[in-house]
Parts: structure tokens; C-alpha cells; sequence
């Protein structure tokens, strides 16, 4: 079977995520779900429809430290804590990005952007937390799709720093 460029996996219904994910040979599970656009928030709504602990499931956030686009991963139960990602990255001050800046250098929009698979590679931060999973899952790219994978291949596949960054 020949292999299917990037452009054919995305057509074929993949991401750049997943399309990053198989070109790399990891191990990693799709799961999908129909998106309730009148839900509060993109994670908890992930992680009710799969099943899954809102400790196992991640979201992707984009952060500007000290002028730098940075995404920050951390379990959907928390929140991010800005001064301790500015730290993990030699940074002294963060805030949250424009969102309309996050989607465009993303490629992904808002409730869908992943750490994998990104327009622009941006520096990453994952909460040392995942390394208590075995696996953990992150968005796939889109609204209503997740990909379950090992917090190792994650940290290998966007060169993540960990760092306690999450809180609660």
C-alpha cells in the first residue's frame, strides 16, 4: 500500500496532528465525539464524552513570554499558571495570546488546537504532571476529535520542556 502524502491524509479525514502523529510512528488512538457548541468548556466536554478523568485529558494553550508565542499543555481539572510557564522557559513575564493570533500561526482554531502538527513549531511546555498517566490525551486538531498518546512521545514530538505549570 503506498503511503499517502500529508495533503491526502487531511482529505482522508486526518490533522496535521494525526497526519504528524503516523509519519512519526507513535502509537496513538483516535477518539471522536459530536462537539455541543453550547458547551462551557472544550475540555471538560472531551473528557465526559470519552469517559476519561479530567487529570488524563490536556488542553492546549498558546501564551506570548516575553514576545514569544509558547504553548502551554495542562490537564483540563487546572488552570495554567503563567509566571511558573514563563519560568520553565527562561521567560519573566507571560500572558495569554490573542486567540485570533494562536489560530493563525496554529493552523488550528480555538477548542482545537493541538501541541502536534502546529503551522509554526512554537517552544512547549507540558505540565510535569502527565508523566503520572500512562497515556494522556490532547486535542487532534479539531473540535470533537482527541488523540490518546504516551506523555513520552508528546514530550518527544514537540520537544517539550515539563514543568509544574498547572494549578488545581
Amino acid at each position: 500500500m503506498a503511503k499517502k502524502s500529508k495533503k491526502q491524509q487531511q482529505q482522508s479525514g486526518g490533522t496535521p496532528a494525526t497526519v504528524a502523529l503516523s509519519s512519526a510512528g507513535v502509537d496513538f488512538t483516535v477518539h471522536s465525539y459530536a462537539h455541543d457548541p453550547s458547551h462551557p468548556s472544550y475540555g471538560e466536554e472531551a473528557a465526559e464524552a470519552m469517559g476519561v478523568s479530567p487529570d488524563r485529558v490536556f488542553k492546549t494553550l498558546v501564551a506570548d513570554v516575553d514576545g514569544t508565542l509558547t504553548v502551554a499543555v495542562v490537564p483540563v481539572s487546572g488552570s495554567l499558571d503563567l509566571k511558573a510557564l514563563a519560568a520553565a522557559v527562561g521567560g519573566k513575564r507571560a500572558t495569554m495570546a490573542d486567540p485570533t493570533l494562536a489560530e493563525r500561526t496554529t493552523g488550528y482554531v480555538r477548542g482545537g488546537i493541538s501541541p502536534l502538527g502546529q503551522r509554526k513549531k512554537l517552544p512547549t511546555v507540558l505540565d510535569d504532571s502527565a508523566g503520572t498517566h500512562e497515556t494522556i490525551c490532547i486535542s487532534a486538531g479539531r473540535r470533537g476529535l482527541e488523540v490518546e498518546l504516551s506523555p513520552a512521545a508528546l514530550t518527544e514530538l514537540t520537544n517539550a520542556v515539563l514543568a509544574p505549570i498547572g494549578r488545581g
